[in-house]
């Protein structure tokens, strides 16, 4: 008997709340049910200024008041995705399966499902107790407490937490870099400014990675960093984009401050590489569950998705292939979270993909 399905419905112009009755009643007839545990709630940005009235008739016609998700650009089902109209997107979850705040104080190994809005984000909540995964709101301004919700209102920290009961899950994030060299050691680094890269100005090893007579594409170019090569080589790594490149002194200006005895390649963003990436990930996920899923979640980047794939989501369509009729819902948002190597990471241009299975009576999956 399922316990999980998705619901998605789609508006022309105005952000009209009854969206919600019919995106949530799709999900409840699925599962031929009248009263559900909890809802996974995504509304796009033409919703974030008063997502009030959504969010009531969610809970009444949900009969429940778990309600929790965020507003984003854009939002999906394995229904379709939705960019640039007002719709909505929700998975609706039966039976003992359900979203709960965590009880305290948290587990270091409890899996959250963590959502914030982009002016909420904060270092001590991301490096608090929990293992994290989720997504930044991507509502237009990213302000006020109602671009993230849960209980059927607006989170007033300005983010939400949630353990979903019931269930084995596995987590894990897929980037899109295409490296263009070896990890070499970071020898000399100023602030944002990386001057060497062993014994080479930084500039130069870009140019050297890059070897091609066009300007460099800084906008597509990241830095991909870790604590040893080894763990470079093994994809254990973190991104981050470029400021700038300095001809004049050689080195190269970094969106985040790193520091010396790291190892850092060059990287492109590639379309073909990311959906190796995700398809790799989708099957190492799949086997550390031990058990065909039950339902996904997936979390990417507005520079992914159909922006990055020229119209496409083929980050969605590689899921659905993999696991067809399985539900699954995201959104598109403003950065990923994800645990990596046993910290929470905020990232960027990344997938982050949740696979779930239903634990038995006996506690199998």
């Amino acid at each position: 008997m399922r316990k999980v399905a998705t619901g998605l419905a789609v508006g022309s112009v105005e952000a009209d709340p009854n969206l919600v009755v019919e995106a949530i009643t799709k999900a409840m007839q699925i599962l031929n049910i009248e009263v559900a545990s909890s809802v996974l709630l995504f509304l796009t940005s033409e919703f974030a200024n008063d997502p009030l009235p959504a969010l009531r008739l969610a809970a009444k016609t949900a009969n429940c008041l778990q309600i929790m998700g965020c507003s984003a650009p854009g939002i999906f089902t394995e229904e379709d995705w939705v960019l640039d109209a007002p719709a909505v997107a929700a998975m609706v979850f039966s039976g003992d399966i359900s979203l709960q705040m965590p009880e305290q104080p948290i587990d270091a190994n409890q899996l959250l499902l963590s959502l914030t809005a982009p002016n909420a984000m904060n270092i001590s909540w991301m490096s608090g107790p929990g293992m994290r995964f989720g997504g930044v709101s991507g509502d237009a301004i990213g302000q006020g407490p109602f671009s993230v919700w849960q209980n059927a209102r607006g989170a007033p920290a300005g983010y939400c937490e949630a353990v979903i009961n019931g269930v084995e899950a596995v987590v894990a994030a897929a980037h899109c870099a295409y490296l263009l060299s070896d990890p070499m050691p970071i020898t000399a680094i100023s602030g944002h400014d990386l001057q060497l890269l062993g014994e080479e100005q930084a500039f130069k090893t870009l140019q050297s990675a890059y070897a091609d007579s066009d300007a460099i594409p800084l906008h597509l170019m990241m830095a991909v960093y870790a604590d040893s090569a080894e763990a470079v080589e093994q994809g254990n790594y973190h991104l981050l984009t470029l400021v700038s490149g300095n001809e004049d002194d050689g080195s190269v200006t970094l969106s985040k401050k790193l520091h010396q005895g790291q190892y850092l390649a060059w990287a492109i963003r590639d379309v073909d590489a990311a959906q190796v990436n995700l398809q790799r990930t989708a099957s190492r996920i799949c086997r550390q569950l031990k058990e065909r899923p039950d339902f996904g979640l997936l979390f990417s980047c507005l520079g992914r998705g159909p922006y990055f794939y020229g119209g496409l989501d083929r980050d969605l369509m590689i899921i659905k292939a993999q696991y067809p009729k399985m539900p699954i819902i995201g959104f598109y948002g403003n950065g990923e979270i994800a645990p990596i190597n046993g910290v929470n990471e905020l990232l960027q241009y990344s997938a982050v993909l949740g696979l779930f299975a239903e634990k038995k009576q006996d506690g199998t999956v």
